[in-house]
């Protein structure tokens, strides 16, 4: 994938690892709109607000971005949480819906937005993003797990269908990275730089993969494979222990 001289648009690119790779998008020369439902922290890019939890609000979005750069060519579905739960009580069902309407439902809703108008055009990327906890679960976050497994089938799906456009389908593959409270919650998380670093330099190889799994997420990519799950699984299945009662 060219990451030069693109117009992009990241939906929940105002913070964490949304806005980094926003930041790295433009010193590559492509000009790049972020969008989030606070707008006020980013001064350096443009900006537009969206809810991805709002059918109205993506929209909306959509048609200001369009309005505005009408050659878009480049969309990331950057808008998620990662929300601790307690499944033995109940009231974690307010996290688990919380986290499928952004994580999931927002993942497609800007999808349905935008694939319209690269079709039109006749090319261009979409870029999701899922999680190396989708492939081993993180028992701490476990409707975080499942949206993003939902997250990559979903892109699967869509790349399936889209194939022969010219609109192309790319997911990213974090591991743990050091945003948004990861580096307390996780010592062993990587530094965004480190992690901007490496995705940049799979991205851009031609052709570009379908996953981009850097090297810290490659153990729980393919843990099945390799025969490491369920000790992995186990292991992450400690931090249950700093729940309230364990």
């Amino acid at each position: 994938m060219d990451i030069t001289n693109r117009t992009a648009f990241i939906a929940g690119g105002t913070s964490g690892i949304g806005l980094g790779l926003a930041r790295r998008l433009v010193a590559a020369g492509s000009t790049v709109v972020v969008g989030g439902r606070d707008t006020t922290r980013v001064d350096d890019l443009p900006t537009v607000r969206v809810d991805v939890t709002d059918p109205a609000s993506v929209l909306a979005a959509r048609d200001e971005v369009l309005a505005a750069h009408p050659d878009l060519d480049l969309v990331v579905t950057m808008s998620g949480v990662m929300l601790l739960e307690d499944l033995r009580d109940p009231a974690h069902g307010d996290q688990a819906e919380q986290t499928i309407a952004v994580n999931l439902l927002g993942t497609i809703r800007v999808l349905d937005a935008f694939t319209p108008h690269l079709l039109a055009r006749g090319g261009g990327d979409l870029v999701t993003v899922g999680s190396g906890i989708a492939f081993l679960p993180f028992p701490l976050m476990p409707t975080y797990g499942a949206s993003k497994a939902g997250v990559h089938a979903y892109t699967e799906a869509l790349r399936a269908q889209l194939a022969g456009t010219g609109v192309d389908v790319t997911e990213l593959v974090p591991p743990a990275v050091a945003t948004a409270g990861q580096e307390r919650l996780n010592p062993a998380a990587l530094p965004l730089d480190d992690y901007l670093d490496e995705v940049l330099a799979r991205i851009a190889v031609d052709p570009t993969p379908d996953e981009v799994v850097v090297t810290a997420a490659e153990r729980l990519r393919w843990a099945e494979r390799d025969g490491t799950y369920a000790e992995l699984l186990a292991q992450r299945s400690q931090a249950l222990r700093t729940l309230p009662g364990r």
